[in-house]
């Protein structure tokens, strides 16, 4: 095989959450590009339509909290409608509401935190599933954090939730593969996105954070876009399970 074709995903489909800016735009713009018809969501409709419009190739925007599980179903259904059975998932969307000691965290922002960020991926991945085993294939694309594999100051239950979404990972990795449905998880470093303003917009943890890095700069959200293209095309056929860092060299 070529190693264009490696990479095409035509007649493939997508969903990507959490896609009208950032890391998920970046990865729905690669997967469309490969050819695949993408379903960019996100919970607001006009931002998401949007996003999908400016991207062209047949994307499509369906809004959806990928907190709330009666949403994740209608949006599941939704797309399945508008372009047929899914091949690729792609979980980025993420919440994190609180910042500081983790004993602060009130009830509320534990629950959002944990829906948001492992109980709705499990579920869009688990409503692909049935669809994945007939076709005998699937890509399974998580977006965790390095934060999953080792705490962050200050982001102590963003940390502990992006833990579990990897072994959750791992755990449909090593039970669907069977199916011929492969799962990965992808875990980006400081990258400039809205999300990790408080991070990269405050010139104090800037100037710490990268002083940790071997190449010392804030990531961009395109750079983590080709490891999900990798991970979405049968350039990786037999990777299943894989932790993939992306974080300037964060945890070396």
């Amino acid at each position: 095989m070529e190693a264009f074709q490696a990479f095409d995903l035509s007649g493939k489909t997508a969903i990507v959450t959490g896609a009208s800016k950032g890391i998920g735009l970046a990865i729905a713009k690669q997967l469309a590009w490969a050819g695949a018809k993408v379903v960019l969501s996100s919970r607001k409709q006009e931002a998401v339509a949007a996003t999908a419009n400016s991207i062209g190739q047949g994307a499509i925007g369906i809004a959806a909290n990928m907190g709330d599980m009666e949403q994740i179903a209608a949006l599941w259904e939704e797309a399945k409608a508008a372009v047929g059975p899914i091949d690729i998932i792609v979980n980025n969307a993420a919440a994190n509401p609180v910042f500081g000691p983790v004993e602060d965290t009130p009830e509320w922002a534990f629950q959002k935190i944990m829906a948001v960020n492992v109980q709705g991926p499990f579920e869009l991945a688990r409503l692909a599933l049935p669809d994945m085993k007939t076709k005998k294939s699937g890509s399974i694309i998580n977006i965790s954090s390095v934060g999953g594999l080792s705490p962050e100051h200050q982001l102590g239950i963003y940390s502990v939730s992006k833990a579990a979404l990897i072994s959750l990972t791992k755990v449909m990795a090593k039970e669907w593969g069977q199916h011929g449905v492969r799962a990965n998880v992808i875990c980006p470093g400081l990258v400039q996105t809205k999300f990790s303003e408080a991070l990269w917009g405050n010139e104090k943890i800037l100037k710490y954070a990268l002083a940790q890095l071997p190449l010392p700069r804030v990531g961009q959200p395109e750079e983590i876009a080709g490891l999900g293209l990798f991970l979405a095309s049968s350039a990786s056929a037999y990777c299943t399970g894989g932790v993939y860092t992306a974080d300037g060299g964060f945890t070396v």
